[in-house]
């Protein structure tokens, strides 16, 4: 089999985006040159590598696991400039990481930080939720991935590097609002606005409320904290939410969080990456610097105002 290594990154761009216009877009090239270049890539191997349904290719087997060996030659490759910049002295190249949507909240101020100390670095990261982060770790297509739920079927290496509170908030003209205690049997007859099913969140309080024998009445299922505050504000019903969603100041929000038994759910964000996969340079320098950024101004009592 002969494949250049530019038409293996064409055809990851194609496995990516799903269409030859997103692909020649993403590559710089013409629409002519990816079917040409993939034509190619298809006749060498033998057997077709995607086939199109409706408006999107979807990639065969033999596709899916070209896809797969291509990703892992373009991370070789990638370390190996990466060691090669190291023995001169520089420190370039790029990190890809893949966070879940909550981590949206402190992740760009860790990047941030690296960034200043590190400005030849370019990032790449993508905001998900759990499941498009799960999938692409499936496919093993960043560097490092962040999430407060790790699966629990995959082989990781996994660093807890913050904690993840996550609180119940009510309206803060809501009655429950002015109680200093609250039992779970207090809230037996509100409403809830949860998040959706499969996310971090929704996994850690279904097992927590399971645990306790508690049932929520589930009014809605949002697939965003902001719109979850939004809700709660407006009065639709009481929410679990991680403290990283909430401002230093809930009240500004129009909420208020209770103070509730077994209250907050404990969990942690976990920096994890497949057992087996090599780290580039960046990526393990990233890994120190997200453990040492945290210990150093701990970052989980010290959020800034969004």
């Amino acid at each position: 089999m002969n494949a250049s290594f530019r038409q293996l990154k064409v055809f990851l761009a194609i496995a990516e985006h799903g269409s030859i216009t997103a692909a020649a877009r993403a590559c710089h090239i013409t629409q002519p040159t990816v079917s040409m270049q993939m034509k190619e890539l298809s006749d060498a191997i033998g057997l077709p590598l995607y086939e199109q349904i409706g408006k999107r290719l979807h990639l065969t087997e033999a596709g899916e696991a070209l896809a797969e060996t291509a990703r892992n030659m373009e991370q070789e490759w990638s370390n190996f400039e990466q060691t090669v910049a190291g023995l001169l002295g520089h420190t370039k190249g790029r990190l890809r990481v893949a966070i879940a949507s909550t981590a949206k909240y402190f992740v760009p101020r860790i990047l941030g930080d690296f960034c200043q100390q590190f400005p030849d670095i370019d990032i790449a990261f993508e905001v998900l939720n759990r499941d498009g982060v799960v999938q692409r770790l499936r496919q093993n297509a960043d560097d490092l991935y962040i999430m407060s739920m790790p699966p629990g079927d995959i082989d990781l290496v996994q660093h807890a590097f913050l904690q993840n509170p996550l609180v119940l908030i009510a309206p803060i003209a809501h009655p429950l609002a002015k109680k200093k205690l609250l039992n779970l049997t207090d809230l037996s007859k509100e409403l809830f606005i949860l998040r959706e099913s499969g996310s971090g969140t929704r996994l850690a309080c279904d097992a927590h409320f399971a645990q306790l024998g508690f049932h929520p009445k589930v009014r809605l299922e949002l697939g965003s904290n902001e719109a979850i505050k939004q809700s709660v504000a407006g009065g639709l019903g009481l929410a679990v939410i991680s403290t990283h969603a909430l401002t230093r100041h809930p009240e500004e929000e129009g909420l208020k969080v209770l103070a509730v038994k077994h209250f907050p759910i404990h969990s942690n964000w976990w920096v994890i990456h497949p057992r087996g996969k090599r780290l580039s340079p960046i990526a393990t320098v990233f890994l120190q610097h997200m453990t040492s950024y945290t210990k150093k101004y701990k970052l989980a009592n010290a959020l800034p105002d969004e």
